[in-house]
């Protein structure tokens, strides 16, 4: 039990990599807290991890609905040792010019704008807890190694990588460690929208850039938070992990 005795919350857990993410920590010892847009999925998602994790509806770009998110967390487990900021969302792929506000504002404020907010909202308990901690931010291949048809996503990811190695070396004061994944595009709700279009020749022609030549699967980014979140990694921070099967060499 690599995360016995910890609690954590997980942004976007109703589905995806966030899902993945909850029911491993869950299976490794966590109490979870699995927040998502979709109150529903948050729920069901708890039901089906049990362990004495909870379901709670939220919007992680709102700064109210994350507030009342975390003071329902706290309320619930009493400290928060984990963090980890998966919620994200793109547009499908296409020209940068033909992405219009209103999608680059929802990219920007779900992707980047997110993190500020849960550090606003957990951050200061961490630190009255006194016990450290460690919060992960979902990043990208994207933020690495960007491609025409996703520059604004692109650009969310790189900030989320910055923002990651920052939020490190201004925490480690309070032993509270930061990182990042930076996973290629996987079997998510999500893949239609980064290949503009889920087809087989689609999805064949991105596998072909891939050296391992497949896409990420949700268990592959959970093994990799794991392994972040755990004791084994107490002196890693600041990194940003890619999970891509070599397509960002």
């Amino acid at each position: 039990m690599r995360l016995q005795g910890k609690t954590a919350v997980v942004t976007g857990a109703g589905q995806g990599f966030g899902l993945a993410i909850a029911e491993t920590y869950a299976r490794e010892g966590a109490r979870v807290a699995c927040l998502d847009l979709n109150r529903e999925a948050a729920l069901a998602a708890a039901e089906r991890i049990g362990r004495g994790a909870i379901g709670v509806g939220a919007n992680v770009a709102d700064r109210s609905a994350v507030e009342g998110a975390a003071h329902a967390i706290l309320a619930a487990f009493g400290h928060v040792d984990i963090l980890v900021n998966n919620a994200g969302t793109t547009y499908r792929n296409r020209p940068m010019l033909e992405v219009d506000e209103a999608e680059f504002d929802r990219v920007m404020d779900v992707n980047v704008k997110s993190i500020f907010l849960t550090a606003h909202a957990f951050v200061p308990a961490m630190r009255k807890a006194g016990k450290g901690g460690f919060i992960l931010n979902i990043g990208s291949t994207a933020g690495i190694r960007p491609r025409p048809g996703l520059t604004w996503y692109n650009a969310s990811k790189g900030a989320v990588h910055v923002m990651t190695k920052s939020m490190a070396a201004e925490l480690a004061p309070d032993a509270i460690r930061v990182a990042a994944l930076a996973p290629v595009a996987g079997e998510t709700p999500l893949l239609a929208s980064f290949l503009g279009e889920d087809t087989p020749e689609r999805r064949a022609a991105f596998k072909a850039t891939v050296p391992l030549g497949r896409l990420s699967m949700p268990q592959d980014v959970a093994n990799a938070a794991l392994f972040l979140a755990s004791e084994e990694a107490a002196f890693l921070t600041g990194v940003v992990l890619e999970v891509d099967g070599g397509r960002c060499i």
